[in-house]
């Protein structure tokens, strides 16, 4: 046998174990730079990370703040229901998605199994409403409505509806005082979004989501103090989800309270007289188009003058608020944004935008005077004007002879403005201006705050416009090529315009002026900016800022913020001359062309003051506009495709004052019947424990019947009168509306 020398395997062994050695060595240094990074340089991110991977959140939603009206009468607030909702993410985990168990659940609650389904989808871009716009995580509610048989069927038989629960919640009400709708201003709710969340979450109002926020009106303006602060208890659970004990609880803060400038009563007389002035207008017969007029929309407000409070706002039509509550259905979503549907979400008041003839002439009178033009000077009133072999007719063709400027008020002579105006576009140089023209009638409408925001507290508030220079070039620019391509020479009315404006549709042109000057033309605005101006004639030339809160009161009641009014500026105009424009306006009421809608107004005790106007929109009926004033409210209406000024707008108008001042047939006021005398200063009584005192409602409906016919004597007694406002009744004011209305006569 050989033997193999020992010295022969060495070097192999020893450089496997070498080789052995470094692996186990690199392995080891490998978990341990592993290690040092996951525990100490990543240590707390990941700890963080771990701990909360077991800790649950239960959130407390807070209960929102009430909005009330300015006698503390509830206008939204809050009761509690039996909502029935769906976890997607649980029935996501299902087979079918979950189909089966809502098909179910449908069954149960007495609705389509297509209708359930629908209210858990996701909104985008292509999915129609009933959707969730919602976060995907929070429970989905199927409804509010649920009774308790049906939630008991829901509870008791847990194992066959998975993911579904039916808990009593606090649910947003819009109680409706005295059928006192106020939906526009009020605005809805709807869950907030995980974009809402993203961008509100570095500010000092972060949404949780299972926050409702508000979508317009007061509900979006206000959302902030309103929401409150929803409770978060995190409990420590562990792998398999059983608590093992209590992280931290915050409790839940419940929203503030919004006292508003609103009156539930004045509120519910502005609806009625609104709708019923549309329902009169559409039985009258327009002679122009040979067909009953439309009427298919309108808008009033009630302001007060001395500081451009909001005691009533209404838009036509309307909608019922509480189709939000819980998730909208399909039917009702078209119903409010359908083609058909005429859009009743938009609030008219702040987003209405017309011509508004002649009410405009107030702004047409003081630039005159700024021109240099003497208010009392004589000034032709014929029945036309003719410029370039165009004819500008006075309404109804009258001829007043020679008037001064207040009697053109008055009578609301538009040939006296056609000169004015036409006066004015000579001395700028006509066609071809002046490198810097006066633009006198342009100015005033600006400095007379329009063509901007009122600053009213309201979203989504238009500008309307002032077609001056500046607006005619930037129009010209954006349209020209499409003016260009359609426009002929010969062509039809529409065809004509669009060659004329291709030519020279950035200048302006003595027409162009002249309609203008009885807010005509290119001319827009909205009511709230109409009532601004003549509140700010009736106090003495402030414009201010339109506001409907009044107060933000906290929940205990011990913080009380007062929001107070603001101006934005001051009418154009000197003391004479706003005087003189005063008393011409108490004219329009007492003996021009608003008189016979005012006959038998105590105009001795309370001075009427108003203005009409009938703006004529191509190719559609003509608008109604009635603006009026007193020493204490400014009330601007109007209805579109109503008619003229007085003959629509008019009876209604009286009828919100009649009610106000509680003026008799007779003409004799009784403050015993008047809704609010005097426009009410203090804020409701709070109570220690932080509630608010509203008026008391009788369970009796004929003692509501008799308060509110009552009313109160003076603001000290606002407590005692009762929340409900029934219909405006009394057969006195059906049968006194009946007479004012007579035969309808036409109007400026």
């Amino acid at each position: 046998m050989t033997n193999i020398p020992e010295t022969g395997r060495t070097p192999r062994v020893q450089t496997r174990l070498v080789i052995v050695q470094i692996l186990v060595l690199s392995l080891l240094a490998t978990l341990g730079g592993r290690l040092w990074y996951l525990q100490i340089r990543e240590g707390s991110e990941y700890a963080k990370e771990a701990s909360g991977n077991h800790v649950q959140q239960v959130v407390q939603p807070a209960v929102r703040g009430s909005i009330l009206d300015a006698r503390g009468v509830a206008l939204a607030d809050n009761e509690t229901r039996l909502v029935v909702s769906a976890s997607r993410t649980d029935l996501l985990k299902m087979k079918d998605d979950g189909k089966a168990v809502l098909t179910k659940l449908a069954g149960v609650l007495g609705m389509e199994p297509k209708e359930v389904m629908e209210k858990v989808r996701l909104c985008d871009a292509e999915t129609p409403q009933p959707c969730w716009n919602g976060s995907p995580y929070q429970p989905i509610p199927i409804t509010d409505e649920a009774t308790p048989k049906q939630a008991l069927q829901i509870r008791e038989r847990a194992e066959d509806f998975p993911g579904i629960t039916a808990e009593p919640q606090a649910v947003r009400r819009y109680a409706s005082p005295g059928q006192a709708n106020t939906a526009q201003v009020l605005g809805y709710l709807s869950p907030v979004t995980d974009e809402e969340i993203q961008q509100a979450q570095d500010t000092d109002s972060p949404f949780l989501r299972s926050d409702q926020v508000g979508r317009n009106g007061l509900e979006r303006q206000y959302d902030k103090e309103l929401r409150g602060k929803a409770g978060v208890t995190r409990y420590e659970v562990d792998n398999l989800g059983r608590v093992i004990g209590q992280a931290e609880s915050d409790e839940a803060e419940p929203g503030s309270n919004l006292v508003t400038s609103i009156d539930a009563r004045v509120q519910r007389v502005a609806e009625y007289e609104l709708n019923e002035a549309m329902k009169v207008a559409r039985t009258e017969w327009d002679r122009n188009t040979n067909e009953r007029y439309k009427a298919d929309a309108g808008a009033v407000v009630v302001m007060e003058a001395k500081t451009g409070r909001v005691v009533a706002m209404a838009s036509n039509p309307t909608y019922d608020p509480n189709a939000w509550v819980g998730g909208i259905s399909a039917k009702d979503y078209k119903k409010l944004t359908g083609k058909s549907s005429n859009y009743p979400l938009l609030n008219r008041a702040i987003q209405g935008q017309a011509a508004p003839g002649s009410i405009f002439k107030v702004v047409s009178t003081a630039a005159a005077v700024q021109a240099g033009y003497d208010f009392d000077g004589n000034y032709e009133c014929s029945s036309s004007y003719s410029v370039g072999g165009q004819v500008f007719k006075n309404f109804e063709s009258q001829n007043h002879g020679a008037i001064d400027l207040g009697r053109a008020l008055e009578v609301s002579c538009d040939t006296v403005y056609y000169r004015l105006a036409h006066q004015e576009w000579q001395r700028d140089g006509g066609i071809n201006p002046k490198n810097k023209p006066k633009d006198w009638f342009y100015k005033a409408a600006h400095q007379f705050g329009l063509g901007k925001e009122t600053g009213i507290d309201l979203p989504n508030e238009v500008t309307g416009r002032v077609p001056d220079r500046e607006w005619k070039q930037n129009y010209w620019t954006a349209n020209k090529d499409a003016w260009c391509k359609t426009g002929k020479k010969d062509g039809d009315y529409v065809e004509q315009i669009a060659y004329e404006n291709c030519l020279e549709g950035n200048k302006m042109r003595a027409g162009d002026e002249i309609n203008y000057s009885i807010g005509q033309g290119d001319t827009l605005v909205t009511p709230v900016q109409m009532a601004t101006i003549y509140a700010a004639i009736a106090n003495g030339g402030t414009l201010y800022d339109p506001t409907v809160g009044k107060a933000i009161i906290s929940p205990d009641g011990k913080q009380v913020t007062e929001i107070k009014p603001k101006a934005h500026g001051k009418l154009p105009v000197d003391k004479q001359t706003l005087a003189k424009m005063d008393d011409a306006l108490a004219g329009v009421a007492t003996r021009g062309t608003a008189a016979w809608r005012f006959g038998g107004w105590p105009q001795d005790e309370i001075e009427m003051h108003a203005k009409t106007g009938t703006a004529e929109v191509y190719g559609k009926q003509t608008t109604s506009w009635f603006a009026t004033y007193t020493e204490d409210y400014a009330i601007v209406m109007t209805i579109s495709q109503g008619g003229t000024g007085s003959g629509a707008s008019g009876p209604a108008v009286r009828n919100i004052y009649d009610a106000l001042y509680g003026v008799s047939d007779d003409g004799t006021i009784n403050k015993k019947n008047a809704l609010l005398p005097t426009p009410q200063k203090s804020l409701p009584k709070i109570e220690t424990d932080g509630s608010i005192v509203a008026p008391k409602i009788s369970k009796d409906p004929a003692k509501d019947q008799q308060a509110y016919q009552k009313g109160p004597e003076n603001p000290a007694d606002q407590q005692q009168v009762v929340a409900t406002v029934q219909e405006p009744t009394a057969g006195n004011r059906d049968t006194r509306r009946r007479q004012r209305r007579g035969k309808r006569r036409g109007a400026a």
